[in-house]
């Protein structure tokens, strides 16, 4: 029996900043229910590696196959069906939202710009979103600056959710916070995992936190991966 193709499969990927190479030839594979880390000094290529596979940045070169779709010739009408799949998280738990929104909307406007909102079922769905990453329903009605950093990523991960990803990459999603709240994310990302079968491609520079939650690592440095384990 043959094993199911790669939810990600990054072959010989190229990111350019003018004559700058910021990505150079970089190939990976990443399965469903998996955690893979990309980690290395900063300016190593790891965010560029993300923009690229998230399609925020357009590579140079390569190719980025996403559920058996490659997705680097594809325009944008033609991705939009795609990125709800495919969400990101970022390292900032405040800057990804905005500060004059309240979390409620927050979360219900990507259901919004997919046209899956409901006004009748569509406010339980964001209060048992709220309620996944470990938040009260209420913390629905504050905005940004009144939650807490690990709420606030809490938050953020919901909003991501809200999509029903399959892949998720995480841009260094813990390292702005304070180390005794780390833990409590960590808890979350891998409980939704192992419900939900997310692909994780997670992006660090802490190796020790690297080792305890990745599957595999890929070492990265001036732009390119010396080596996974």
């Amino acid at each position: 029996m043959n094993p199911s193709p790669p939810l990600l499969d990054v072959r010989e990927l190229v990111v350019r900043y003018g004559a700058a190479v910021a990505v150079d030839r970089v190939s990976f594979t990443l399965r469903a229910g998996e955690t893979l880390a990309l980690t290395g000094p900063s300016g190593c290529g790891k965010s560029s590696t993300a923009a690229a596979v998230l399609r925020l940045r357009r590579p140079a070169g390569g190719e980025v196959w996403f559920e058996g779709r490659e997705l680097t010739r594809l325009g944008e009408r033609e991705l939009r069906p795609l990125r709800p799949a495919m969400q990101p998280v970022f390292q900032d738990p405040y800057g990804s939202l905005s500060p004059r929104q309240r979390i409620r909307a927050a979360i219900a406007e990507p259901l919004r710009v997919q046209g899956r909102w409901d006004a009748v079922t569509g406010p339980a769905r964001v209060a048992e979103l709220l309620e996944t990453v470990g938040l009260d329903p209420a913390h629905g009605d504050r905005l940004p600056h009144e939650l807490s950093g690990g709420q606030c990523q809490r938050a953020g991960i919901a909003r991501a959710l809200a999509s029903d990803p399959r892949l998720l990459v995480l841009d260094e999603p813990v390292s702005a916070l304070d180390p005794s709240v780390r833990a409590g994310i960590l808890n979350l990302l891998a409980g939704l995992q192992e419900r939900r079968g997310l692909g994780y491609l997670f992006i660090s520079h802490d190796m020790a936190l690297v080792r305890h939650f990745a599957d595999r690592t890929a070492e990265m440095r001036a732009g390119r991966i010396e080596r996974i384990v």
